[in-house]
């Protein structure tokens, strides 16, 4: 996935997985900022429950306004289905998806 253009986000790096996603560190090539991508394990696309718990996930994160907690920019998925991802603000230094 590192150097591919995903829609409007080049992937710079991976930060982390977990049982629900990877994250990557992203550019948005349109407004030229850096994100975090999570992306669905790909085993998992096809799972119509994984894939509405991704996206509740989604929906209640971008539901949060407080300074602590990064906005959700957008969730998308490929004309193919084979990958669904939403795109957050990233943050100096690890990303809260990825702290241990």
């Amino acid at each position: 996935m590192i150097g591919k253009t995903i829609s409007h986000y080049r992937i710079i790096e991976k930060l982390g997985e977990g049982g629900m996603g990877v994250v990557y560190k992203a550019e948005d090539t349109k407004l030229r900022r850096t994100v975090a991508l999570k992306f669905l394990p790909r085993e998992l696309t096809q799972d119509p429950r994984a894939k509405e718990r991704f996206t509740r996930e989604a929906q209640a994160v971008s539901s949060l306004d407080h300074p602590n907690i990064c906005t959700i920019h957008e969730i998308d998925e490929t004309e193919d289905g084979q990958m669904l991802r939403y795109a957050r603000r990233s943050t100096k230094g690890r990303s809260s998806w990825t702290r241990r």
